[in-house]
């Protein structure tokens, strides 16, 4: 039985002060953390191709488990988040995905390590949900872009910690030792979010309220930015999944360079998902700036496909300019969901958004692998501009402008 969270009052100083920010730096570091887990076998595909021999199709499915993993779970975390709250849904799960890692540094085949990589992703959702619902109920609409932007980056610079650690661990001791930064990073997490999270308020369930609607019901809303959000993730895992290859194989670049290049441009990416959340806020709409940010991803997959003809140097520079738009997208929308599903529904509605882009970022994985193999880089660069493209049409007309106040709200 869930007990009912009180409401925010100004007896609760501690938390309008610099709590929340603790909290928002604890989500991060979640977010992150678990996000080096998911991404880690997708640096481990150059040591298994090119020196264990494994085809770049089955590589990429190795790296596409947590995603599968993610996939499976992400609706139940809403749903546990929305009934027990944030707080134990971040500590347990980071708690989980620890233990998961800890099976896939001692694995001893593919077949396990894939296994515990689909129980980890599985896990590792927690924080994907509950994280965001964190900040959407602390911090009040005319920060919420620019706080979620913030969380946001835990995506690109969990990639960008995992592009630096486990191609050198990989390489010097191993698949399993590469494992071990995620143990450790999962670890500490979910000390930190049991710790210091606090859940956030929200009203009084009363039935045949509008917060406690179905926001799915009578509008296509939420739907068509699942959907948009969807294809928008497709150039977005194309790069961060198969950009170290196509650097160290078709533009001939050192391991160690490429992944230099490779968290270079994750940490960009990462800047870049403040700078559009705060934009956000200023123009008052989530929605204007994700229609922008999917034209400009198609238009830098295109240059991504034409620079692999390009000197290395050039290639490189076109990635760090991908990376940063293709990432801009998943905090407008992620905001926008959660603030449109309102207090009762945004754990299930960001589990929903969270599993459609997993849904299509696990298919990146071998889809996109196959093609490159069929087709070549360039070619294969250059279908997947299609995707954002078809998003445009999708992300929904102009909302209300958002409201300013200056109290955290109680609502999602």
């Amino acid at each position: 039985m869930a007990t009912r969270r009180p409401a925010h009052s100004e007896s609760s100083p501690q938390l309008g002060g610099l709590r929340p920010w603790s909290m928002l730096a604890v989500t991060v570091i979640a977010q992150a953390s678990g996000t080096v887990f998911q991404s880690a076998p997708a640096f481990l595909i150059p040591l298994l191709h090119t020196e264990r021999g494994v085809s770049l199709a089955q590589a990429g499915l190795l790296a596409s488990a947590p995603t599968l993993g993610l996939v499976l779970t992400l609706v139940a975390w809403g749903a546990l988040t929305d009934r027990i709250g944030e707080r134990w849904v971040i500590a347990g799960g980071m708690a989980l995905t620890a233990i998961a890692a800890v099976g896939a540094v001692t694995s001893s085949g593919y077949l396990a390590l894939g296994a515990w990589l689909l129980i980890g992703g599985a896990a590792s959702g927690s924080s994907n949900v509950a994280s965001g619902r964190v900040i959407v109920g602390w911090f009040p609409p005319h920060r919420r872009g620019l706080t979620m932007g913030i969380r946001q980056m835990c995506q690109p610079l969990g990639v960008a910690a995992a592009a630096i650690g486990i191609p050198s661990l990989a390489a010097a001791a191993g698949v399993g030792a590469a494992m071990m930064l995620p143990l450790v990073l999962t670890a500490v997490s979910a000390v930190l979010a049991a710790v210091i999270v606090v859940d956030p308020p929200r009203p009084e369930r009363k039935a045949g309220t509008a917060a406690a609607a179905n926001p799915y019901r009578g509008a296509a809303t939420l739907v068509r930015i699942h959907l948009a959000s969807a294809l928008l993730v497709v150039p977005q895992y194309t790069v961060s999944i198969f950009g170290l290859i196509w650097l160290t194989s078709a533009n001939e670049m050192s391991l160690t360079a490429g992944g230099i290049v490779v968290a270079v441009a994750q940490f960009i990416g990462a800047l870049g998902r403040v700078g559009i959340g705060a934009l956000s806020d200023r123009v008052g709409s989530r929605l204007r700036p994700l229609r922008l940010v999917a034209w400009c991803a198609a238009g830098v997959m295109l240059a991504l496909a034409a620079s692999t003809a390009a000197p290395a140097w050039v290639a490189a520079t076109v990635l760090v300019i991908a990376t940063g738009i293709t990432v801009a997208d998943n905090g407008l929308a992620y905001t926008a969901v959660a603030e449109i599903a309102g207090p009762f529904w945004s754990g299930r509605a960001l589990g929903l958004q969270n599993t459609g882009q997993f849904l299509a970022a696990s298919i990146v994985g071998p889809g996109v692998g196959a093609l490159i193999t069929l087709i070549g880089y360039p070619a294969a660069l250059a279908v997947t501009a299609l995707a954002p493209a078809a998003a445009v049409p999708l992300v929904p007309r102009e909302r209300p402008p958002l409201p300013v106040d200056t109290e955290p709200a109680e609502s999602a």
